[in-house]
């Protein structure tokens, strides 16, 4: 059990209350209330494979610099407790997983879900050439709306890729905050963030744009879903929780940094569902 506890750590199972809540939100609006059991589960399989596909990869990829940065030699491979070879292999058998779950729910998830781990893959190495990586890692979490409602529709929509874009730059936006944490170890090792490249001041302004993108994006897909009364009140506390956050973090103290990415984050996903919900249940 105790091995299985530090797997779940690796692969940070308890951040999936990041993504999720918000490919649910997109599944209750696409079939307007709750679909079919088996689709239910089947989407929520996807979100756990995917999830474990790409934190496991990430580590993997990362083993090296994890073990140089004070900040993350605790982790399970450095500390020698998860070896990277199983952490690769973990990897791939949860991708070949998200593989078969997704041909279980329709052929335009089948045939859309090698891109999605593609994203899954390759986001781990942008931070290595690009100060843009932030965008890449929201990316891979903006998916997840957009597969959500494929998965119940089977088919494209305008309404989930703007659910996607504001979850795409909600985490961009966090992202960089989190970056602040590691700004001299990033420039030392030649890695690139936004924060290593113009400075802590000048990278959390692009992190409150970010969250002001996610809040228009977020009102835009309630206008095109003509969402009811109780969606707007959830985004406005959404908007709230996104505005204490940010407040949370100064260029001059950082010591908010961990309350602000673990903490408001999971309150910001889970007022978006319940905003969403209630629209669509009541």
């Amino acid at each position: 059990m105790k091995y299985v506890k530090h797997i779940f750590s690796l692969i940070k199972f308890s951040h999936t209350i990041f993504a999720l809540p918000f490919a649910l939100a997109s599944m209750l609006v696409a079939s307007n209330g709750f679909p079919p059991l088996r689709t239910v589960l089947l989407i929520l399989a996807c979100m756990v494979t995917a999830r474990t596909t790409g934190m496991a990869f990430n580590r993997y990829a990362d083993a090296a610099i994890d073990a140089r940065n004070p900040r993350t030699a605790i982790r399970e491979i450095p500390r020698g407790i998860v070896s990277r070879r199983f952490a690769l292999l973990l990897s791939l058998i949860s991708a070949t997983l998200f593989l078969l779950f997704a041909s279980q729910l329709n052929r335009l998830c089948l045939l859309l879900s090698p891109i999605a781990l593609f994203f899954l893959f390759f986001y781990s190495y942008t931070k290595r050439f690009t100060f843009l990586s932030h965008l890449f890692v929201g990316l891979v979490l903006g998916i997840a709306p957009v597969a959500a409602w494929v998965a119940v529709t089977g088919e494209w929509a305008l309404q989930p890729i703007l659910l996607g874009l504001g979850v795409l730059f909600w985490v961009a936006g966090f992202d960089i905050i989190y970056a602040t944490l590691d700004e001299h170890f990033d420039k030392k090792e030649g890695l690139h963030s936004l924060v290593a490249r113009y400075g802590i001041r000048k990278a959390l302004l692009v992190s409150r744009l970010f969250h002001l993108l996610t809040i228009l994006f977020f009102a835009g897909f309630g206008w095109v879903v003509n969402a009811g009364p109780a969606y707007w009140l959830g985004l406005l506390v959404t908007a709230g929780l996104l505005f204490y956050e940010q407040r949370l973090v100064k260029p001059d103290d950082l010591s908010r940094v961990n309350a602000a990415f673990f903490t408001m984050n999971g309150y910001v996903s889970m007022a978006f569902l319940a905003g969403v919900a209630l629209s669509v249940l009541i």
